[in-house]
């Protein structure tokens, strides 16, 4: 990376500082299209203030550095902890000749959903591989991972049944689950008590339809992990399903890649196992795996993103099928080694900084920022400074609780993880300098703490 050049930044209205993506879900107006005015409104003043760090794009290949632009078109480089490619493989020279022997073979297109003609040899060797690193389970193919976590609840769940869920549950799971059944029963995050009592007062009235429970092995926001064990035990109790959605730690953590579930034993312990590509094998898509084939075969022609979507492409099946092979090798197990030394420095890093990282160690590090404006400010010192992670705001995490998600890869190094400190610890002194000099004239009790050191 080149010589840092700093530029001046504009400053930075009030409005640009305050609300979020939730104050404009639900416009009012009979006019549909002239009703979205507002939003961009809002998104604009944010985007020419320069604290709309969303929708930015790739420049390069998407690697431990790489040259990116802001979505209004300005170019900037960076070393980036913002892209879910946990082991390095989506520039990997052996997941490259793979697609390329794919496209010349197959050509780019799978042409079809997979319920008519849309699935070739590869995606065939995809779902045997995938079985057999699952403990023979049944797999159904999915083309992308956000259409498998919709299907795996849509295509299960009918009207009567019950879905109970973790508040902090993928937006995925919950759109299925709502497009299922009115029946949806949120528990707070982890709380297993919270959980039993939704299952205990669900079977107080009703013995005869079903219970889904849905969790995630790593919840992609805060790096944590349920107690896998004890949900199978009220599962089994209640006599309820329990899906496991393993997007994130599915290859990328543990000695065999098989992430919590091999960490807690618990491979055959969930009912319904679901997994993404996007994270660790190097392609868009995703997966359900179940038990049995009588199961995978309702799926195929009732979850509606499997029977009505396009298939995964030739070239998407062959990258994945390729990842996996490395997954399970011990070249995979290796870069499994080295992501969790990158984690561990990461955090460690970050605290000795005096930084707060949130979690459990996992690709993975959400750092707390605390107030939106605060965040936004940061993010905007961050990207300036040469460092590229993403800020995460409310909804997608409590109000008042914004943060940045570093999402870890193989092919950091020592001097990538010690450089982004140092710029996130800089963004962040000039973050907290920003806000306070922006708001001091309108809050008393800010500029008071502020002449006491609280801030």
């Amino acid at each position: 990376m080149g010589p840092l050049v700093e530029k001046t930044l504009p400053t930075v209205p009030e409005a640009a500082l305050t609300g979020s993506l939730r104050d404009y879900r639900t416009p009012e107006g009979p006019a549909l299209i002239a009703r979205t005015r507002e939003f961009y409104d809002w998104q604009n003043l944010r985007r020419e203030s320069g604290v709309w760090p969303y929708a930015r794009s790739a420049s390069t290949a998407p690697t431990a550095r790489c040259d990116a632009l802001s979505d209004s078109g300005e170019g900037f480089r960076g070393i980036n902890f913002a892209s879910q490619d946990y082991l390095s493989l989506s520039s990997h020279p052996a997941i490259k000749a793979a697609a390329i022997e794919a496209i010349g073979q197959y050509g780019v297109h799978s042409a079809g959903s997979a319920a008519l003609l849309g699935n070739t040899a590869n995606s065939l060797s995809l779902e045997k591989a995938l079985s057999s690193f699952l403990g023979g389970r049944e797999i159904v193919l999915y083309p992308t991972g956000w259409a498998a976590g919709y299907g795996s609840v849509q295509g299960f769940v009918r009207a009567d049944d019950h879905v109970v869920m973790d508040i902090l549950a993928h937006s995925c799971l919950q759109e299925g689950a709502k497009a299922a059944t009115q029946n949806v029963h949120y528990h707070g995050h982890l709380n297993l008590s919270a959980l039993l009592r939704k299952l205990e007062r669900i079977r107080a009235t009703d013995q005869q339809n079903g219970i889904l429970v849905v969790t995630e092995s790593l919840f992609s926001m805060h790096s944590d992990t349920p107690d896998l064990g004890a949900m199978r035990a009220l599962c089994d109790q209640f006599n309820a399903t329990l899906l496991v959605d393993c997007a994130h730690d599915l290859g990328s953590i543990g000695e065999d890649g098989l992430g919590h579930l091999g960490l807690q034993n618990m491979l055959d312990g969930a009912d319904i196992i679901i997994g993404s590509f996007s994270k660790t094998f190097a392609s868009n898509g995703g997966f359900i795996a179940v038990r049995d084939r009588a199961a995978a075969e309702y799926l195929k022609y009732y979850s509606a993103t499997h029977t009505f979507s396009n298939a995964l492409s030739p070239v998407q099946a062959a990258t994945v099928l390729a990842a996996l092979e490395i997954v399970r090798s011990d070249e995979g197990r290796e870069l499994r080694r080295k992501l969790m030394d990158n984690v561990l420095y990461l955090r460690a890093e970050m605290n000795k900084a005096g930084l707060e990282t949130l979690g459990d160690p996992s690709p993975i590090v959400p750092v707390n920022l605390g107030l939106e404006g605060v965040g936004r400010y940061a993010a905007r010192r961050l990207a300036a400074l040469g460092g590229i992670a993403n800020l995460v705001e409310y909804p997608a995490v409590p109000q008042g609780a914004a943060r940045f998600r570093f999402q870890v890869m193989a092919s950091h190094t020592r001097e990538d993880v010690e450089q982004v400190v140092d710029i996130l610890s800089r963004a962040m002194r000039d973050a907290d300098l920003e806000y306070r000099l922006g708001h001091e004239g309108r809050d008393p009790d800010l500029r008071q703490r502020s002449r006491a050191g609280a801030l």
